[in-house]
């Protein structure tokens, strides 16, 4: 029995991993090992590998976990550190390939087997790790965003107690203090963020480009960076736009004509971090402004156009950023002149 394929499908929980051996073979048989479970921790890595080497894998096998949350992480970096062969899914694309096997068992032996599965039938994308500098990039604004809803938050409940009737003043002064260290910090986390940019030449160099687009801040783009990986990975604008969810999902079978929308499967944070810069955009590009335009002429709900400018604002980021450009607005002008 020649064996031309295998994978290690891990299920990944927050004190486990759930494993299952697949293999494929000349004959397109698949073949999956007795699921074993490890801890998730160094000790249960090096078993885990120990017990992949005990059952002759072939040195090119493929490793496939879920992104669970961040309990993935530690696996996945020391695997890479190993220089092993590893694939990292969304969980929502392992759920959609386990319904049209018509798998409705749900275990950790079946999910670990499920992703095994998918390794052996499907032609996977490699993770690769970011850089340090990226990695820092995501948390530092993640944490930018996280404050900001926090001051607003606290603003809010600052506001609802000013209008009660008789409030205690040490519950306004509190709130204060909170609204003003948060602020503080909000103001401490970009400031680390410019040095951390100003540390490399070519990647300050590239967002200063991009900080000539109308309405895109500083903010915006290292958001948009970090959550990339710089456009490491990304390859063309559609998988840019899919990966972001603001591709559009159409629904139409037959007589029916159901609502054309974004399907939101993708990059939340990027979403959001675009929103305020479309609706600048609508004002203070011109390109984007008659764009806009045309959509609310056609469509009264305002909404759908924003997006639609923040989609293409996104492809307009992703372009300069591939050509090193700045924003020329001018550029459709010399186009067509030429």
């Amino acid at each position: 029995m020649k064996i031309i394929k295998q994978c290690v499908g891990i299920d990944v929980s927050k004190d486990n991993l759930e494993c299952c051996i697949g293999s494929l073979t000349i004959s397109d048989e698949q073949v999956y090992s007795r699921s074993k479970e490890f801890t998730n921790n160094l000790n249960g890595f090096k078993e885990l590998i120990k017990w992949v080497d005990k059952n002759k894998l072939s040195s090119n096998s493929l490793f496939v976990m879920e992104a669970t949350g961040v309990y993935y992480e530690e696996l996945a970096y020391w695997l890479k550190g190993l220089d092993k062969d590893l694939a990292v899914l969304l969980p929502n694309k392992v759920n959609h390939f386990a319904k049209s096997h018509n798998i409705k068992t749900k275990t950790d032996w079946v999910d670990a087997q499920i992703l095994s599965k998918i390794g052996l039938e499907r032609n996977l994308r490699r993770w690769h790790i970011p850089s340090p500098i990226i990695r820092e990039i995501r948390f530092l604004t993640r944490e930018y965003r996280e404050l900001k809803f926090k001051v607003t938050a606290v603003k809010n409940q600052l506001h609802a107690r000013e209008h009660s009737y008789k409030c205690p003043a040490s519950v306004l002064r509190r709130l204060k203090k909170q609204i003003k260290l948060i602020e503080t910090q909000v103001i401490q986390v970009e400031s680390e963020l410019r040095v951390l940019i100003m540390s490399d030449s070519s990647l300050c160099d590239k967002i200063e480009k991009l900080e000539t687009i109308p309405g895109v801040g500083f903010m915006t783009i290292i958001c948009i960076i970090g959550e990339t990986n710089a456009f490491a990975l990304v390859t063309n604008s559609k998988q840019l736009v899919s990966y972001c969810g603001l591709d559009i999902c159409h629904n139409q079978s037959g007589n029916k004509y159901g609502k054309t929308r974004i399907s939101k499967k993708g990059n939340g944070f990027i979403r959001h971090a675009l929103y305020m810069p479309a609706l600048c955009a609508t004002r203070h590009n011109s390109q984007l402004r008659e764009f806009y335009k045309k959509l609310v002429d056609k469509k009264p709900a305002k909404k759908i156009a924003v997006t639609a400018v923040a989609r293409k604002l996104l492809i307009l980021i992703y372009t300069l950023w591939k050509n090193e450009m700045e924003f020329d607005s001018n550029y459709y002008n010399k186009k067509l002149a030429s």
